[in-house]
């Protein structure tokens, strides 16, 4: 419903009170006409611009393609302007050559998924009447529909939270007692080219990484050599620390995230933040309820590797305020407290099924008590300097597979201290 609907209404409504007959019969005659007239069913949608670049993958006789829609290719298809409402299309084809029937789970491509109800009460008119059942009718025709029965190819749409640049696409479908897990990068259409944030950038970088560690120890040595912060872009200036390692392939530790509700976006302010001679190769982030500031992941790949997997290191950080603070205009400044934010980072993983393993490492140089570190954009924090390292397989792993890796003393010094705390209490 547009705002003018919405005024016109209460218009409407206040003149009806007011008894002034003839004025209120106009105002709701308007309604009426432009609430019927307001959307027209499209002709059938031609999705071989779709087919023709959408990313494909195939896994044990299942094949998936998938396409995001551009806005032009969204009117053309609902009739109706759905990326302008922060809604990204995602057209979904799945062939399924096995004997059984397969269900697609939607909520696995984005927590937040949008139902096509949902989506098409968006552009519902007050008192459009069929037109609403039309419109409604429309959208679910065109969302995918389960299950997939053996043998046959099903298409349809998703309606996830918009990726920017290149869209992090993680699929399950599920047969009997059987997973069959996907993760697809297609580009978004209506977003310039970035060559600095590509999914092809990135396995450019990873395979150009200089070393593969194959012993455990010389890897950890390595990771705890790495610079403790990031840069600004002179070198001059110390940036905000470097508290994650993640070790994986890209599209396990893409799934792990996108499944945690992370979502590529990178903003201006995060582009002063240097390490190995240029920004982050990729941003994400994870809104809080109502469109609040988000938690950032800043991600670059490292010139190392182990084992054959990639390697990755990221800056986590939250503003400060985070969820109460609701002033966009002003610029995002690190919460100070980052190891807090470092922690809810493992949480996530370990609820993503994707954490096999976990350790700590040193690197980023603890602070004193009371003492406050400088960072960038007026920014400080404190820590305990040490950063978490994240392996990461293909899901689905259950909680008890994760594996605590005896690196550091770390998860041992915090049961000690909550002991000595508890003792102090009842003492």
């Amino acid at each position: 419903m547009s705002a003018t609907d919405l005024i016109l209404k209460s218009v409407a409504v206040q003149t009806c009170q007011w008894r002034s007959v003839e004025l209120c019969l106009i105002i709701m005659l308007y309604l009426v006409v432009t609430g019927c007239a307001t959307w027209q069913a499209p002709p059938a949608f031609d999705d071989s611009g779709l087919r023709a670049r959408a990313e494909t993958e195939e896994l044990r006789g299942v094949k998936l393609s998938a396409a995001v829609l551009s806005s032009d290719e969204s009117q053309r298809m609902f009739g109706a302007k759905v990326n302008e409402t922060g809604v990204q299309p995602v057209w979904i084809e799945v062939e399924n050559n096995t004997d059984q029937a397969l269900w697609l789970l939607r909520s696995g491509a984005d927590p937040d998924l949008f139902s096509p109800l949902e989506v098409a009460w968006s552009f519902h008119k007050t008192f459009g009447g069929e037109t609403n059942l039309r419109l409604d009718e429309h959208f679910h025709a065109l969302s995918f529909e389960n299950p997939i029965s053996a043998g046959t190819t099903q298409t349809g749409i998703i309606f996830t939270n918009p990726h920017r640049n290149t869209r992090m696409l993680s699929i399950d479908i599920l047969g009997q007692g059987e997973l069959f897990p996907f993760t697809l990068f297609p580009h978004v259409p209506d977003d310039r080219a970035d060559e600095s944030s590509t999914i092809v950038n990135i396995e450019r970088l990873i395979e150009q990484a200089e070393h593969n560690y194959q012993d455990a120890d010389r890897f950890r040595a390595r990771l705890e050599q790495l610079p403790c912060c990031a840069t600004s872009v002179d070198g001059y200036e110390q940036g905000d620390p470097l508290n994650v390692i993640l070790v994986g392939s890209l599209a396990d530790i893409v799934t792990a995230v996108v499944r945690r509700g992370f979502r590529t976006d990178r903003q201006d302010y995060d582009m002063v933040q240097h390490l190995f001679g240029r920004p982050p190769d990729a941003v994400a982030r994870k809104a809080g309820q109502g469109g609040v500031p988000a938690n950032w992941l800043r991600i670059w790949v490292a010139p190392l590797r182990y084992q054959g997997k990639a390697v990755f290191v990221v800056q986590v950080g939250r503003p400060i305020g985070w969820r109460f603070n609701e002033d966009e205009e002003k610029p995002m400044v690190l919460n100070p407290n980052v190891d807090e934010v470092r922690n809810l980072l493992i949480q996530d993983m370990v609820y993503s099924s994707g954490l096999d393993k976990l350790a700590f490492v040193t690197g980023a140089g603890a602070t004193a008590a009371g003492e406050q570190r400088r960072s960038l954009g007026g920014a400080s924090y404190h820590t305990d300097g040490l950063r978490a390292v994240m392996f990461l397989s293909t899901r689905p792993l259950s909680l008890s597979d994760v594996e605590l890796l005896d690196w550091h003393p770390a998860l041992k010094l915090q049961e000690i201290e909550a002991v000595k705390k508890i003792e102090n209490e009842n003492n």
